[in-house]
């Protein structure tokens, strides 16, 4: 980096499904006028059509270690990208922590679990870009109970344990990360909060 250039704030917002990350993050990415190619989404499901994986094949360490790479790879392009043209920000709706977490939760046993995690967190491309995750700014968001809904296949007691095996897998990793749940529910509120916490707060979060 040169000495003219800023350094690039990179912002990846992760938690359980049905807590917000999507609506916060098309928030954040407008009220920061993000230039759209600086905002990473559906990667997950783009690899999910590109390789004809569905729902069922959530369980399978293929399917996770395909959406891992590729969420990897993009993540990797954009910084690049976001860089060489001057951009100060990225965002990021998920993150390749994301894989390695539902490898574990979907894993038959803890055995089954330390095994995926394993094969997935060694990875050489997940160990260059844990460098730069330990720099980077995570926002893990917490279940809020009443945008919950039990549908027979992710209980409430799903959601919480998803929740705390974001927070194991953070920690194991060394990944400093910020939490928002219940305590802050209103959409302007968490994008404003977000805004300031990114745009005022770089030096002392990447600690």
């Amino acid at each position: 980096m040169t000495d003219h250039q800023h350094p690039l704030t990179e912002l990846y917002v992760v938690g359980p499904s049905s807590t917000g990350k999507t609506t916060l993050c098309n928030a954040v990415a407008e009220s920061l006028k993000l230039r759209s190619w600086c905002y990473i989404t559906e990667v997950a499901r783009q690899i999910m059509k590109r390789r004809g994986f569905t729902r069922e094949d959530v369980g399978k360490i293929e399917m996770q270690r395909a959406i891992m790479l590729a969420q990897l790879d993009r993540e990797a392009e954009t910084c690049e990208r976001a860089r060489s043209m001057g951009e100060t920000m990225i965002l990021s709706d998920r993150s390749g922590v994301d894989p390695i977490v539902y490898a574990v939760l979907t894993a038959k046993d803890e055995h089954q679990a330390l095994q995926r995690k394993k094969i997935l967190v060694e990875h050489p491309t997940f160990q260059n870009t844990l460098k730069r995750y330990r720099k980077a700014k995570f926002l893990l968001l917490a279940p809020v109970p009443e945008w919950l809904v039990d549908d027979g296949v992710r209980s409430l007691e799903h959601h919480a344990r998803s929740f705390h095996v974001y927070r194991a897998v953070l920690a194991e990793l060394g990944i400093p990360y910020h939490e928002i749940g219940e305590e802050v529910k209103d959409l302007s509120e968490r994008a404003n909060w977000v805004k300031g916490w990114v745009t005022t707060n770089s030096a002392r979060s990447n600690l």
